[in-house]
C-alpha cells in the first residue's frame, strides 16, 4: 500500500500498470490522481481496488482508445497540451478528454481557427512552423495576406490557376543479374509509384489516383514525401503529368546487391529510380 501526503494508506503501488484499449502504460499513482474530480482521480482514490476491472495479467483495464490515451497521460502529468504539427484526431481526442472528466483539456482542444484556414488553401504564407509565436496574431495574418498576394502577382500562371514548382515521382525493383542469365524483365513490374512534392500541386496532377492514406489531412502548402499513386504504369505518370505541363528535368537511379546465389553466382540486385519534374 501507499502512504499519501496526509498519512492515509491507499491500496495502490507507487508505479501503476494500465491496459487502455490493448495498449499498456506504465505510470505513477501521482499521476493518476493529479487532476481532482477526474475519472481516473475517482479510480484511483477509492479504498479498494475491487471495483475496477483488471486484465488476465492484472493490469487496470479501461475500454478506451489506447493510442490517444498516450495524450490524456501527458497532459495529466503536468497539465499542458502538447500535440504533433497537424494532428488529425482532435475530435476524438476531445472526445477522450470528455469521457475522462477533464473539463480543462477539452477546452484547450475546443476548435480554432487557424492561420492556413484563414489565408485559404492556395495562400502563399511562409512554413507555419518557422513563424514566431510571439508575434501579434492580427498582424501577422495581414502580413500574411499581403504576402499572399504579392506572390500571386509575381508567380507566373498564378492568375490562371497553374503554379510552378517540382513533382518528383520514384519506384523501387528488382533484377538478377549473373554468369548465365540475361536480365530478367521483372525489374520493370512496378509494384508502387512514390510521389514527392507540395501536397496542392499532387493533387491538381493526379486528382482521384493519388493515394494520401500514409500522409492525410496535410495542408496545401506543404510538402510531403508519402504519397503513392493507385495505378503502377510509369508512361500513365508521365501522360498526367505532361498534360498538366510538366517537363522532366532530370532522372537517377540506384542499385544494391541484396542476394548472391551460391551455386550459380546470379545477384539479385535492388533498385530505387527517381524522375523529376519541374512547370514553370
Amino acid at each position: 500500500a501507499l502512504a499519501t501526503e496526509n498519512g492515509e494508506e491507499v491500496p495502490f503501488p507507487e508505479i501503476i500498470e494500465l491496459n487502455v484499449g490493448g495498449q499498456v502504460y506504465i505510470t505513477r499513482y501521482s499521476t493518476l490522481t493529479s487532476v481532482p474530480d477526474s475519472l481516473l482521480w475517482e479510480m484511483f482514490s477509492q479504498k479498494s481496488t475491487k471495483g475496477l476491472a483488471r486484465d488476465t495479467k492484472g493490469r487496470f483495464f479501461v475500454d478506451r482508445d489506447g493510442f490517444l490515451f498516450r495524450y490524456i497521460l501527458d497532459y495529466m502529468r503536468d497539465q499542458q497540451l502538447v500535440l504533433p504539427d497537424h494532428f488529425p484526431e482532435r475530435g476524438r481526442l476531445q472526445r477522450e478528454a470528455e469521457f475522462f472528466n477533464l473539463p480543462e483539456l477539452v477546452k484547450l482542444l475546443a476548435p480554432k481557427i487557424s492561420k492556413q484556414n484563414s489565408l485559404g488553401d492556395e495562400g502563399c504564407q511562409s512554413d507555419p512552423e518557422d513563424s514566431s509565436p510571439g508575434i501579434d496574431s492580427a498582424r501577422n495574418l495581414g502580413s500574411l495576406g499581403a504576402a499572399a498576394a504579392a506572390c500571386a502577382s509575381l508567380v507566373p500562371g498564378a492568375m490562371d490557376g497553374k503554379r510552378s514548382g517540382f513533382i518528383t515521382i520514384g519506384y523501387r525493383g528488382s533484377y538478377t543479374l549473373g554468369r548465365d542469365s540475361h536480365t530478367d524483365a521483372k525489374f520493370r513490374r512496378v509494384a508502387r509509384i512514390m510521389v514527392c512534392g507540395k501536397t496542392s500541386l499532387a493533387k491538381e496532377v493526379f486528382g482521384e489516383t493519388l493515394n494520401e492514406s500514409r500522409d492525410p489531412d496535410r495542408p496545401p502548402e506543404r510538402y510531403t514525401s508519402r504519397y503513392y499513386l493507385k495505378f503502377t504504369f510509369l508512361e500513365q505518370a508521365f501522360d498526367k503529368l505532361a498534360d498538366a505541363g510538366f517537363h522532366m528535368v532530370a532522372c537517377n537511379s540506384t542499385g544494391t546487391c541484396a542476394f548472391a546465389h551460391e551455386q550459380t553466382d546470379d545477384k539479385i540486385w535492388t533498385s530505387y529510380t527517381e524522375y523529376v519534374f519541374y512547370r514553370e
